[in-house]
């Protein structure tokens, strides 16, 4: 089904584009200025949003190997992310079950025990209590009861998701609604991780409305990447997610068979992930995509972003080179372009000049995703499931 899917908005991407027209929302739509730099709306977004919606912690490609773990730090929260030998995936508050420090110093790499750095406990892959230093001394507890606290996770489509609160019931089919089934089609499982870098930038929703828009492409980025670029997009929902693409004719594959119809060119434009993903495809040396992962910052006024560049294959040295000036060029579009115009936003918008900003008929996406924002903050924990499963069914 998922196929019919991309195959049913190839074909209408080419109806937009003979047409040269957009489908447009029914109104110019208003955001407060105020929610890009409150402090409170800021304090609630984190709470509300980023530690209750499954967030993408990592490509599958970041974790190849059984024995390989991730520890980072997600919206203040200490994270552990582990592949056990039998190939699973497991997420971990990243907290000693002793005193509470870190186990592991945020970081990647390959062990089949974690030991705590500051009293020696070692703790399994699956996050058991399997050794306490001088335990004689220390006295009798059951180490079953002390393992590290497990998080919600799941391995989806070559994604990492998992939920930041462990006590949460929050259905991944319901918040995802079948969009994983479509982003299966990149294939990530077996994609290889080739580099990552992660850039500074303003309020996290400045930053992720960019991602969203195609409109400012020939005239933020007329000297670099949008010179001949569309400021027209269409925007494809599955609840608060969307792809976003232009119109066009290269997905004119009309003298080719349908089921012949390669997914490489099924799966262009942009594809986000609610609350803080964008997966951008390209093919500068060998097949790859740039999956941005944008997480707020300790104030309202920063956000951090990882880029992962991920190819389908290994490259060979020919094919790296091409890759790496691919990723310098990206990483300079967003922070030279993008984050610097949206520093700039950012000031303007805290002067208090503004009371609000605008999006615009053909700017569908930034529309849909704030009025989920709104929604989501105003909906209780017990309400979730059922708020995203209406909105799927």
């Amino acid at each position: 089904m998922s196929r019919e899917q991309l195959v049913a908005m190839a074909r209408r991407n080419m109806e937009y584009a003979d047409a040269g027209t957009v489908e447009q929302e029914p109104d110019v739509y208003k955001v407060a200025a105020a929610n890009y730099y409150d402090p409170e709306r800021f304090e609630a977004e984190k709470r509300q949003i980023f530690r209750r919606m499954p967030l993408v912690l990592a490509p599958s490609a970041e974790l190849p190997q059984p024995g390989d773990y991730k520890a980072m730090e997600a919206v203040g929260m200490p994270v552990l992310l582990t592949r056990g030998q039998d190939g699973t995936v497991r997420a971990f508050i990243n907290s000693c079950s002793h005193r509470g420090t870190a186990v592991v110093v945020d970081g990647t790499g390959n062990r089949r025990k974690f030991v705590c750095p500051y009293h020696g406990w070692t703790f399994t892959q699956r996050g058991e209590l399997v050794g306490i230093a001088a335990e004689d001394d220390f006295g009798a507890i059951d180490k079953a009861e002390y393992g590290l606290t497990p998080l919600p996770v799941q391995e989806r489509a070559g994604l990492i998701w998992c939920i930041l609160d462990p006590d949460s019931d929050l259905s991944f089919d319901a918040f995802l609604g079948g969009y994983d089934d479509m982003l299966a089609h990149f294939g990530l499982e077996n994609w290889h991780l080739y580099s990552k870098r992660t850039i500074r930038g303003p309020n996290w929703k400045i930053a992720y409305d960019g991602y969203m828009d195609l409109y400012h492409l020939p005239v933020l980025h007329k000297n670099t990447i949008g010179a001949s670029a569309s400021n027209q997009a269409l925007y494809y929902p599955w609840g608060p997610h969307q792809r976003v693409i232009s119109p066009n004719r290269q997905q004119d594959m009309e003298d080719i068979p349908v089921e012949d119809w390669p997914s490489e060119v099924l799966m262009v434009g942009v594809w986000t992930i609610f609350p803080h993903i964008s997966i951008a495809s390209f093919r500068g040396g060998g097949r790859s995509i740039m999956l941005s992962q944008l997480f707020p910052g300790e104030t309202v006024d920063e956000s951090f972003t990882t880029q992962y560049y991920i190819m389908e294959e290994a490259p060979d040295a020919e094919q790296a080179k091409e890759a790496e000036a691919m990723f310098d060029l990206l990483e300079k579009v967003v922070e030279d372009e993008d984050y610097a115009t949206g520093f700039l936003q950012q000031r303007a918008l805290k002067s208090g000049g503004r009371e609000f900003v605008l999006f615009g008929r053909n700017e569908g996406g930034g529309q849909r995703f704030h009025a989920w924002l709104d929604r989501l903050l105003e909906t209780d924990d017990k309400d979730l499931n059922r708020l995203f499963s209406g909105v799927n069914e």
